[in-house]
């Protein structure tokens, strides 16, 4: 037995199940990171005397980084778009690279950021500006690490599904697209706000 409307639009929306699904999760991803910002905006406006802040950051690894994630984001639209077109080679070509960014994003900020910081004794503990720092970007590479997996399993034996269900294949696709677009997003809001500002 098949649930309804995993692949047909519901008749009340004119969406399928699992695109309302992610709108919804997202909204409480948005309500969970616009806490974080708003403590942030708080934290700052409300001190005398901001901490070292963003002059202990890299403004071209961040700079980097942030291309990276819109790299990634245009071939993630890529491989929905190949799915669309039926063609599952160009698909697992734009997906691969989707999720190869995804990995050098979350590389660079271990490799680049985190250790080099860890290594001069910058830890959350030492200042309110690292404790937002390592609880935004941390929080925000748990949720790039989850969409570099979801990816590489459309990317590999997910896959499989293409060859029974071909249009369900596509909206679980699309729904994984929406999620790495909000994450791409919020770095875009991250970057600035933590990195220039």
């Amino acid at each position: 037995m098949q649930i309804p409307y995993t692949v047909e639009p519901r008749p009340d929306t004119g969406l399928h199940n699992a695109k309302i699904g992610i709108w919804l999760f997202l909204a409480s991803e948005v309500m969970l990171f616009g806490g974080l910002f708003s403590a942030y905006v708080l934290l700052r406006t409300g001190s005398i005397v901001w901490p070292e802040g963003s002059s202990i950051l890299s403004v071209p690894i961040g700079t980097f980084n942030t291309m990276a994630l819109i790299a990634s984001s245009v071939t993630m639209v890529l491989s929905w778009a190949a799915l669309k077109m039926n063609d599952l080679s160009k698909f697992k070509m734009y997906m691969f690279f989707t999720y190869f960014l995804g990995l050098v994003f979350l590389i660079v900020k271990v490799v680049f950021e985190y250790l080099p910081k860890f290594e001069h004794h910058l830890y959350p503990s030492e200042s309110t500006f690292l404790a937002i720092y390592f609880t935004l970007t941390g929080l925000h590479a748990l949720h790039v690490l989850v969409g570099v997996i979801v990816n590489i399993y459309f990317w590999g034996p997910g896959s499989k599904m293409w060859e029974t269900e071909p249009e369900r294949f596509t909206n679980r696709v699309e729904v994984a697209g929406l999620y790495w677009h909000f994450v791409d997003l919020v770095w875009i809001f991250l970057f600035p706000v933590l990195y220039l500002l």
